[in-house]
């Protein structure tokens, strides 16, 4: 089915919008693919916050000119799924899972940071972890140095005794004025 001229203006807007406001643009080859296994790969994306769309090729083009994702303009041929995403590893992380357990699914490749990457730089996105992990991995850093810390002045304050005395001297200054 041709699209009228308002109608592929439509899908280059939304596309340059799409593409304005992603990290990632990760390319797929969706030959051979059912369509239940479609509809799945569409729904863990719009769980993870990426934005799977087939588009034409020409269209696609047009949407990306003047965008970080012009780099990858004359990778756009043959059947592909265009998967944007807003962070930085969502997209390639989704297309990459999925092409684990579906072989028809062929990762192209994808750009980032105004980069092209090829199979194995979206693989490698792919493998970072996700931000949640990365910051909770940071949290982590920045808080063992206070708990190794607080288990050494622990450890020195039970070695001395000195925990103890200070635990049953606050425990009987706290009954009178409770009473």
């Amino acid at each position: 089915m041709s699209l009228n001229r308002s109608e592929k203006q439509a899908v280059i807007d939304e596309v340059t919008g799409l593409a304005a406001k992603a990290q990632t643009l990760v390319m797929a080859e969706y030959r051979g693919i059912t369509v239940a296994d479609m509809t799945k790969l569409r729904s863990q994306a719009r769980d993870k916050g990426v934005n799977l769309s087939v588009l034409k090729n020409t269209l696609a083009r047009r949407a990306v000119v003047g965008s970080a994702f012009e780099v990858v303009s004359d990778q756009m041929t043959g059947p592909l799924i265009y998967g944007f995403s807003i962070d930085a590893v969502a997209a390639a992380k989704v297309v990459a899972d999925f092409a684990k357990t579906n072989d028809k699914l062929v990762i192209r490749g994808g750009a980032f940071g105004g980069k092209p990457l090829d199979v194995n730089g979206v693989k490698q996105l792919a493998s970072i972890p996700s931000k949640d992990v990365l910051l909770a991995m940071l949290c982590g850093l920045l808080m063992s140095p206070i708990s190794r810390t607080a288990v050494v002045l622990g450890a020195l304050a039970a070695k001395k005794g000195g925990g103890d005395d200070v635990a049953g001297a606050a425990a009987p200054a706290a009954e009178p004025a409770a009473a």
